[in-house]
């Protein structure tokens, strides 16, 4: 039977805004004299939260009444930003919920930005479960994403004299409407212990310490709101309080142990690990939550099935990327222990069911726990890996030694996820060819038919519909709203790249987002920018082989030669930077202390005249790309080649019209093919080549020497140019770069200068950018988040969408 609608949707902006003041009034307990904008725009949550639910229940009802197999995705992140005006557009109600709120006094946009923004995750990993949960919503599959319900999540970013100071996120400070507490919902997880032998292979491990796994749910309703699946996030809590004996023993600090474990484990995502305590604290995370995730999917398969040989029929659960590796173990230590299985029965089930996303061709990104440690937290489950390495071991006899999965000390978790799952994808067609040559060569051999491709993709719903409202209603004007779950469509945008007409309303839209932008960095400290400039765009996480560094390098490259050539025509410019780095990545951090020093210099020199400058706000998050994205003319890609598994940010740019300077690396390979390789911006070493260089031993100094601009550039660095108060600072860049420059950064360096020169004569032929553009728009269609999960369903889950 399905759920009776005890709240009928609006039929017009006074129903809404009479449902609003009722909340106002009821939920919130305000008069509307009295509102606040926080309560104004959880008011219009709770209203707009009424009209998800039925649909809610009505999808969880549907999946079980169909005994359809069931998706479920564990991930590390769901960098989910904010909630409000996507689940407004989902459900078809944005223009009434604006006229709604308007018509009550209240700013539409300013209290939509006082939502915070979930603080679940660091970059595209999590910004890509986030795009998978709402296409698979979307495409009506029945799934649940899991993960932690970090208190804090990833700091918040400022910069100090243009060092990044890392501050505890408080999203959470404020009440958060979305979720649902499932009191009900509690898992025992514990750590350490011993571990006596049971019968067979089974075993009783008692741990020493334990934490409660606690549930809170959130809808994340489709497009349309025909289907709505769940995040349920995991809370950790104390099993007690207060050991009052303890404290009564004067061990006042001892006495609040159990709640400063739980506390600690789904406090910070991502725990500094360069200590012993901070590796210890992440493995516990990533146990804690993959744990308490298997467990409550094997609960609800066991609401309907009682033969547990209908696992790998009925449920799909997605790793992604190693972080809940563990969960392997896991499933297998519950089928054996917990419901009397052997190893042999149990790894089978295990490895029909299990599926692994990596993420990286970067061997030391491949997590990997010292057998101590895991001996010490997870006892139980290093005697399972140790059985699972055996069995492989027994399967393969011929096996090379870098297939172990247990190796020198180690517990190599990518190899635990490989050997462990049925499906291995990576997420470019680059990255997965490369994966079969390089990190997974040895093990792809031992197992050709494991490895398939599942290119990544982003939702168009947030990514342009949402964010970029300009070019929305252009593309609505031309070809219809088709597009929002059909993103082929755009292809219909192609021949209007030619159209004087079309290429003017797309100028429109993006200059208007270039105003809003400018305006919005103003406020925070920017200055005047020139909006007709060329916005120029890089935001990522900050790491070496993103190569923030080489964009900078060029950067005062540029203004050197600007100033020593002020007569030459040179196009205005902004660079703008976003991205934290990791708390204990100290060359990331000093990365960025060196753009900032480098943007202060080049922004206080008047003979630019404002053509060139450099921009770099703190604390880049899902709601200042939303800002960023739809703004930018050109989009920086410019990884090292073969290391940038595949990239969302430059789909994302690509669909807003911005043109890729990048690369052949990720998913640039197929944006090419997409756009043609006369609208994208490709330089540098491929990835063979860049191998090749590294298998020989990479000298950079003839590449510094070959060239003057890149040579002076580096110079300044190590003189001090940049940093007159401290000109030792960045010595340790200019070393890196002159004798240990594993990301090729002096190699590409040439190229990336030459490609910027292409570009700058690309900017001044205004037309041609703006078709160049509009293709770029038109090619997007493969690159949709929903064609990812068909193929996910297809390729890998063996599940069938509710479409």
């Amino acid at each position: 039977m399905s759920f009776t609608h005890a709240v009928t949707r609006p039929e017009n902006a006074d129903e809404l805004a009479s449902a609003i003041l009722g909340h106002l009034t009821y939920t919130i307990g305000k008069p509307t004299d009295a509102a606040t904008r926080s309560d104004w725009r959880l008011a219009l949550t709770h209203a707009i939260r009424d009209l998800v639910i039925a649909p809610w229940f009505d999808s969880v009802r549907r999946s079980y009444a169909e005994d359809r197999k069931r998706v479920y995705y564990l991930s590390m992140e769901f960098l989910i930003g904010r909630l409000l005006e996507d689940a407004v557009d989902n459900i078809g109600l944005g223009d009434m919920a604006r006229d709604a709120l308007e018509g009550l006094g209240q700013d539409w946009r300013e209290v939509l930005d006082d939502e915070p923004d979930a603080a679940l995750g660091n970059g595209g990993l999590g910004r890509l479960a986030a795009c998978f949960l709402d296409s698979m919503s979307t495409v009506g599959l029945p799934a649940h994403g899991y993960g932690i319900r970090y208190d804090h999540g990833l700091f918040r970013q400022s910069f100090h004299d243009g060092w990044q100071v890392e501050e505890a996120e408080e999203w959470l400070r404020q009440a958060h409407p979305w979720e649902f507490q499932r009191r009900e919902v509690q898992y025992r997880i514990g750590f350490g212990g011993t571990v006596t032998p049971g019968e067979g292979d089974a075993a009783h491990w008692e741990p020493g310490d334990a934490v409660l796994a606690a549930a809170y749910d959130t809808p994340v309703p489709g497009w349309g709101g025909k289907w709505t699946n769940t995040l349920r996030l995991w809370s950790a809590k104390p099993e007690r309080l207060f050991e009052l004996d303890r404290f009564n023993q004067g061990d006042f600090v001892g006495a609040a142990a159990p709640a400063i474990l739980a506390q600690t484990i789904s406090r910070v995502l991502y725990p500094d690990d360069t200590t012993p305590q901070g590796k210890e604290l992440r493995l516990k995370q990533e146990y804690f939550f993959s744990a308490a995730s298997i467990r409550d999917l094997m609960r609800r398969f066991l609401i309907d099935h009682e033969d547990l040989s209908q696992l790998p029929d009925k449920v799909a659960i997605q790793l992604n990327d190693t972080h809940p590796a563990i969960g392997v173990a896991e499933l297998i230590r519950v089928l054996i222990d917990d419901h009397g299985m052997s190893f042999d029965a149990a790894f089978e089930l295990a490895r029909g069911t299990l599926h692994y996303t990596n993420h990286t061709l970067m061997p030391e990104a491949l997590e990997r726990w010292g057998w101590d440690l895991m001996q010490s937290v997870l006892p139980r489950h290093l005697q399972i890996i140790e059985m699972i390495d055996r069995r492989h071991e027994a399967e393969n006899p011929d096996r090379p030694d870098v297939t172990r999965i247990i190796d020198h000390g180690e517990i190599r978790m990518g190899n635990l996820a490989f050997i462990g799952s049925c499906r291995v994808n990576g997420v470019s067609a680059l990255h997965t060819d490369l994966m079969k040559r390089t990190v997974f060569a040895d093990l792809h051999a031992l197992h050709p038919d494991r490895i398939v491709n599942v290119t990544n993709g982003v939702t168009p719903r947030r990514w342009i519909n949402t964010c970029n409202p300009g070019l929305r209603n252009l593309i609505n004007d031309r070809i219809g709203d088709g597009w929002v779950t059909d993103l082929d469509e755009l292809e219909k945008l192609r021949p209007l790249a030619d159209e004087a007409g079309f290429r003017e309303g797309l100028d429109a839209a993006k200059r208007a987002n270039k105003v809003r932008l400018s305006n919005w960095l103003a406020d925070r400290g920017a200055g005047t920018l020139d909006p007709d400039a060329l916005f120029d765009v890089q935001i990522k996480r900050l790491h070496e082989y993103k190569r923030q560094l080489l964009n900078i390098l060029e950067t005062a490259a540029l203004w050197n030669e600007m100033r020593e050539h002020p007569d030459r025509d040179w196009p205005s410019r902004v660079k703008i930077f976003g991205g934290k780095a990791a708390p204990g990545y100290a060359q990331a951090k000093l990365i960025i202390k060196l753009i900032n020093d480098i943007g202060a210099k080049i922004n206080a020199d008047e003979s630019l005249r404002g053509r060139l400058k450099v921009v770099y706000p703190a604390n880049y998050n899902v709601s200042m790309a939303e800002k960023l994205i739809p703004a930018a003319d050109l989009s920086e890609q410019i990884s090292t080649a073969g290391m940038e598994a595949s990239g969302t940010g430059n789909m994302k740019f690509s669909m807003n019209g911005a043109l890729t300077v990048g690369t052949l690396d990720g998913a640039n390979v197929e944006i090419r093919e997409a756009v043609g390789p006369e609208n994208i911006f490709i330089f540098g070493k491929t990835a063979d080549e860049v191998h090749a260089l590294r298998e020989h031993g990479y000298d950079s100094r003839p590449a510094i020497e070959a060239d003057p601009r890149l040579a002076r550039v580096i110079s300044q660095i190590e003189s001090g140019e940049f940093s007159p108060g401290d000109p030792d600072r960045f010595k340790g860049i200019g070393d890196t770069l002159r004798h240990h420059d594993w990301f090729v950064v002096t190699a590409d360096f040439s190229a990336y200068w030459a490609i910027q020169r292409r570009i700058d004569d690309a900017w001044k032929h205004r037309e041609d950018w703006l078709r160049k553009s509009a293709i770029n728009i038109a090619g997007m269609g493969r690159f949709s988040s929903d064609r990812s999960i068909r193929n996910y369903a297809e390729r890998v889950w063996q599940a069938e969408t509710m479409e």
